[in-house]
């Protein structure tokens, strides 16, 4: 599986951002994707994260601001990030998770920085 990122940007308070995953190889073998953050002098965080049937999984700090969706005919998975806060700063990794059987897999993108200026 090979994930291509794009996205993210700069952005003052408020504004909105979105990022995209692209998935290809053996996108079926895909349980669920997701995105991570980075932040400067903290550990990566899961922000969202969404099975291949479309359950969402959203981190406290970003529940009701950013929508994590996907597009399983493009093996494609989206962030829009809306009404994006300072600390919402840091690098974004794609990840997807693939399973077969018993074995399983991580993958990344990536990353792509977002910054969110006061």
């Amino acid at each position: 599986v090979q994930l291509q990122a794009s996205g993210g940007g700069s952005v003052q308070a408020g504004g909105s951002l979105s990022l995209s995953c692209a998935a290809s190889g053996t996108t079926s073998s895909i349980n669920h994707m997701g995105w991570y953050r980075l932040a400067p002098g903290k550990q990566r965080e899961l922000v969202a994260s969404i099975t291949s049937e479309g359950s969402t999984n959203y981190s406290d700090s970003v529940k009701g601001r950013f929508t994590i969706s996907r597009d399983n005919a493009k093996n494609t998975v989206y962030l829009q990030m809306n009404n994006l806060k300072p600390e919402d700063t840091g690098v974004y990794y794609c990840n997807a998770v693939s399973v077969i059987g018993y074995a399983r897999a991580n993958f990344w993108a990536q990353g792509t920085q977002v910054t969110v200026s006061s």
